[in-house]
């Protein structure tokens, strides 16, 4: 029986407290580079801030693109 992506990332969201925390933290950090990317003018401090954010976003978003790897190949 096979599961598409999102329904398998919605069981997993109500069903894995881990992918859940690191759902929530990729939301998270995508609502603060939203609020940073509808400045006019981002200071040098908040250009790092971005960058950061994006490495970290990624990086989560890497761990939940394992997780519902591993999820589909069990």
């Amino acid at each position: 029986m096979s599961v598409d992506t999102h329904e398998l990332r919605e069981l997993l969201l109500q069903s894995d407290q881990e992918f859940r925390e690191i759902a929530i933290k990729h939301h998270e950090l995508d609502d603060r580079l939203h609020e940073l990317s509808a400045r006019p003018f981002l200071s040098e401090s908040e250009q790092l801030e971005e960058i950061q954010l994006k490495k970290q976003k990624l990086h989560l978003k890497d761990q939940m693109e394992g997780m519902l790897r591993r999820r589909r190949s069990a």
